[in-house]
């Protein structure tokens, strides 16, 4: 809960007064984002484009240092991601799949996976977010 508490205020903090501009247009150059260390996530950042992510449905860049790894886990909400930058490694179904720039996924059904970004270049993600944003650590399947 204290983890999501201060993913909220990230959030908040990160906001552009550029992305709040009204009038059925909004222009955010890459200068103006406002990127924010997520709290009790060391190597991953946030910045906000749309929405709370903490609230619920938003549309964010997340962004995990090269060498970042979050072990098994899920999130509540269906996303739907780009990979902008980097390469980033998906394990999940015993499977492990490198994506580059450009590269596309979404994860429904509260989906289990792992996550790297490999070493040398940081990981941006434009994430589509159909609900609140959590993260919520998962148990590996029994057997394993």
């Amino acid at each position: 809960m204290r983890k999501q508490a201060a993913l909220v205020l990230a959030v908040a903090l990160s906001l552009s007064p550029a992305a709040r501009a009204a009038g059925g247009a909004v222009y955010l150059p890459a200068s103006d984002l406002r990127w924010s260390d997520v709290p009790g996530n060391p190597g991953v950042q946030i910045a906000a484009l749309q929405g709370d992510p903490g609230k619920g449905p938003s549309h964010f860049l997340l962004k995990f240092t090269g060498g970042f790894s979050a072990p098994l886990h899920y999130h509540s909400a269906n996303h739907y991601v780009t990979v902008l930058a980097g390469t980033l490694v998906l394990a999940a179904d015993g499977e492990e799949r490198r994506l580059g720039a450009g590269s596309y996924f979404q994860f429904t059904a509260k989906k289990r996976h792992a996550t790297r970004c490999e070493t040398g270049a940081d990981c941006i993600l434009s994430m589509d977010v159909r609900g609140r944003w959590d993260v919520v650590p998962a148990a590996p399947p029994k057997g394993r």
